[in-house]
This record gives C-alpha cells, sequence and structure tokens, in this order.
C-alpha cells in the first residue's frame, strides 16, 4: 500500500466516452481509456483493507486485486499483469465487458467512491500486448490426452486455454465460421471491438489450440465420433435459447429476437455473409422489450443504424438511485444504470407489460400494453405484479426487438444426441466435479448456470478444466 490516504485524496476517475455525435456514426468503441499515470493514481485509491471483499466476494474469478494495484502504483506493470494472469484467462474481455463486481463489494465504496478497478485491469492487458509483455506460451510438455471443448465463447475459449496450459491437446468445435460466441456474435463493437477477440483467438491458436469452424456437432459429426476419438469432451455451448412472448399477434413481420438483431450487426461490421433477410432498424420506430444490458445494446445499434424512434420498456420496477437495503454492501447492488447507449437517445419506461401486438398486412405496427404495480417485500424487494385496471395504452413501432433473457441451451442437436440429464430449468445437470450424466462429458459455463456473465463463465470454465485435468490424469 503506497498511498495511505490516496482513497481520500484523490477522486475516483472515470475516462468518459467518445463525444456522442461522433460515437453514433460508427461501430467503434465508445469507452475511452486513461493514461499511464492517471492508472497509478487509481491504484494507489486501493486501500488494502486487510480482508479484499473485492477478492472474496465480488469477482467470480478471484482475481488478487489489492496485490495488482500496489504493483501497478508502484509501476511494476509486468508483475502486476502475472498476477492479473494467474487467475484471468482474458483481462482484454472481462476489462471490456464486465460490470465490474468487485468495485461493487470494493471496502473504499462504503463511504466513499470504489477502486476503479475495471480500468486498471484494462490498462494493463493493454500495455502488456504494447509492450509485448504478452507473447504465445506453448506448453513444453504434452501429456497425450486429447480434449474436444463444444463451443468457442467466453467459457470454451477459458477451458481449452487452461486445458492447454495442462499440456493437453485441444480442439475447439464451432458452428460459427470465426471464433469468439458470445463475444463475436453478442456484443456490439462498440462495446468489444472483434479485432480484440480475433488477437486472442489467434494467441491461443499460436499456443496449440485447434479450432475446427463451421463444424455443428450433433449434425456434422456425431458425439459418439467425437467420443471414440477424444478422451473427454466439454460442453460450453451457452444457454442463448431466447424467452419468447407468446401472446397476440407475435408472428406480424417486423418482431424479432434480440440476439438475432444484434448478430446481424456484428456480422455487418465483420463483413460475413448474413445469408437472410435484413434486420435493420434504419427509419423505423423501434420497440425494445427488456432492460437488460442486451436490450442496451439494441438500443445503441439502433442508434447507429439511425432509428426514427426507440423506446424501451420493462416489466420490473425502475430502480432506486442508490444502494437499497434488499442488496447491502458488498453485494452487487440493484440500482438504476445507465449506459451509453441510453445517452444516445431513447425513451425509458418501466412496470409496463406488453398485453399484444398490432399490424397491417402482415407486419406489426405497434403494442398494446399496460402498467403494473409490483407487492414488495418489508426491504422493498419486487415480488409480484398485478396489472392497473384502464392503464392501457398504444406505442407505436415498425420493429419490435424482443431483449427478455434466454431460457437455457438448446435441447436439440448434440445435447438430444448424448442423452444428458437437465435440470428443471432447463440447464445441464453436472455433479461436484463438473461431469454430466455420461460419464467423460464435462460442461462449463451457461450452459449449466443458465445466461448469465462473460466473468461467471470464465470462473465455472476454469473449475472444469481442473476437474477434467484430475480425471484425465487418473484415467
Amino acid at each position: 500500500m503506497g498511498k495511505p490516504r490516496a482513497f481520500i485524496e484523490i477522486p475516483r476517475m472515470e475516462p468518459g466516452y467518445r463525444p456522442l455525435d461522433e460515437r453514433i456514426l460508427d461501430f467503434e468503441e465508445v469507452e475511452k481509456r486513461l493514461t499511464d499515470y492517471e492508472i497509478r493514481n487509481q491504484a494507489a485509491r486501493c486501500m488494502d483493507c486487510g480482508i479484499p471483499f473485492c477478492h472474496g466476494c465480488g469477482c467470480p474469478l478471484g482475481n488478487l486485486i489489492p496485490e495488482w494495484n500496489d504493483l501497478v502504483f508502484r509501476g511494476r506493470w509486468k508483475e502486476a499483469l502475472e498476477i492479473l494472469y494467474s487467475s484471468n484467462n482474458f483481462p482484454e474481455f472481462t476489462g471490456r465487458v464486465c460490470p465490474a463486481l468487485c468495485e461493487a463489494a470494493c471496502t473504499a465504496g462504503i463511504n466513499n467512491t470504489p477502486v476503479s478497478i475495471r480500468q486498471i485491469e484494462i490498462n494493463l492487458i493493454e500495455k502488456g500486448y504494447r509492450e509485448g509483455y504478452i507473447q504465445p506460451r506453448p506448453p513444453t510438455k504434452r501429456s497425450g490426452k486429447k480434449v474436444a471443448v463444444i463451443g468457442s465463447g467466453p467459457a470454451g475459449l477459458a477451458a481449452a486455454d487452461q486445458l492447454n496450459h495442462m499440456g493437453h491437446l485441444v480442439t475447439i468445435f464451432e458452428q460459427d465460421t470465426k471464433p469468439g460466441g458470445y463475444l463475436r456474435y453478442g456484443i456490439p463493437d462498440f462495446k468489444l471491438d472483434k479485432k480484440i477477440v480475433r488477437r486472442r483467438t489467434d494467441l491461443i491458436e499460436a499456443e496449440g489450440v485447434s479450432f475446427e469452424l463451421g463444424v455443428t456437432v450433433g449434425r456434422d459429426l456425431s458425439s459418439k465420433f467425437l467420443r471414440n476419438r477424444f478422451d473427454v469432451i466439454c460442453l460450453a455451448c451457452g444457454a442463448r435459447e431466447p424467452r419468447d412472448l407468446n401472446i397476440p399477434g407475435r408472428n406480424f413481420d417486423g418482431i424479432h429476437f434480440a440476439m438475432d438483431f444484434l448478430r446481424q450487426q456484428n456480422m455487418r461490421v465483420s463483413r460475413e455473409y448474413i445469408g437472410e433477410k435484413d434486420i435493420l432498424a434504419t427509419g423505423k420506430k423501434v420497440l425494445v422489450i427488456g432492460g437488460g444490458d442486451t436490450g442496451s445494446d439494441c438500443i445503441g445499434t439502433s442508434a447507429r443504424q439511425k432509428a426514427a424512434s426507440i423506446t424501451q420498456i420493462e416489466i420490473l420496477p425502475k430502480p432506486p438511485e442508490n444502494r437499497p437495503d434488499y442488496t447491502p454492501w458488498p453485494n452487487w447492488p440493484y440500482i438504476l444504470r445507465t449506459s451509453s447507449s441510453h445517452r444516445e437517445g431513447c425513451e425509458r419506461h418501466w412496470s409496463i407489460m406488453t398485453k399484444s401486438f398490432e399490424g397491417q398486412n402482415g407486419k406489426v405496427i405497434g403494442a398494446n400494453v399496460a402498467f403494473v404495480e409490483w407487492e414488495t417485500d418489508i426491504l422493498g424487494k419486487p415480488l409480484k405484479m398485478k396489472e392497473i385496471q384502464g392503464s392501457d395504452f398504444f406505442i407505436p413501432a415498425d420493429l419490435v426487438l424482443i431483449a427478455m433473457g434466454f431460457t437455457g441451451p438448446s435441447k436439440n442437436g448434440l445435447l438430444a444426441d448424448i442423452g444428458i440429464h437437465f435440470s428443471e430449468k432447463g440447464n445441464i445437470v453436472v455433479d461436484e466435479n463438473n461431469m454430466t450424466s455420461e460419464k467423460g462429458y464435462f460442461a462449463a459455463g451457461d450452459i449449466v448456470s443458465g445466461a448469465s456473465l462473460v466473468v461467471r463463465a470464465m470462473a465455472s470454465a476454469r473449475k472444469t478444466a481442473e476437474n477434467i485435468n484430475e480425471y484425465l490424469n487418473i484415467n
């Protein structure tokens, strides 16, 4: 701890965003970066609090945050990066898209502002690339054991990276023509430039991981075929089956799942062949149903496609401005969050349910909605809702994007082929060693937990890789 009073004397600093009238003209990353000098000042704010709640309660990866903060403050960047790398395979991803659970648990944030941990993390990894600290590190010894990883999203890449460095021969099978999964096709470029994804997958490949792209296991290859050729199969296919809105008028043209809309735009930016009818917001009145990150991404994408108007509705009540009693420190607070996309122009409404869609000539023209009121517990946490009678109104829209979350992994194809067990929530059931009901088949990430954060998928993958390694060592 270099400066004992730095968390009091030095204010928290945010890098800010590129000017609004500039950034909505392209799909380049919107967030700016702090300088090395500014980052060292921010690292000085880490107060060596004795019990690092950022590490133990906040970060799913268990990042050793106080240690690398202190090294950054002292200018020992390479050592700091080595410590960061010891627990986080891809800081360039988490530094861009993680909501920073660690900062919500920062002790300095109880009565002051938390340390800018995410900014320090991203600057640290980017400096590592600039200075040449990040180089291919293929293992010096191979076990001869083969592992097939199905899916190249954050869980698949992290599991493959870990297993490769443990000395196993790893092949990633990916149904898309480029690797990255949700990182590439789900997150807009203005949050995560795909050059960053490609830089990492190129590095993983240089370290010895093989990629089989454009291959759908369960269709192009059977699970039995793979099981005969690999010692272990690791399922990391994600949980991207979208939650639908089964109400009258759902079949009108112009109503789409959010991920289909976002995927297309990511493919346009990457100049990939889409092969289906374009979903575009250009000149349209856009209605986004769902108030989470995916809905926010739809807003930013629609703004860049020059939508005529953008409205976002959420069935939950408007979150409070300050941390409520039912999410006390060091828990992740349920508070109102306004993203860079929200600032680019949209109307936001809460406590609204969608009752039906209206259309003309087979095309959607809007949604019939109504306000709801919520019953809460003694601390104010929403429990159940009911419609407010007579509160109905109509929202005009000729493009509706459903961003209501996900119900779990697809049960067709590969998973049906294997015949493994699912939980009541629709996710894969695993034992304490992350093995499924079928011997030799392990699972990691959202396919087990349900749709969650990139950082949680990576944490799950690292644990699964450890268990796979133990399994391979005794079999």
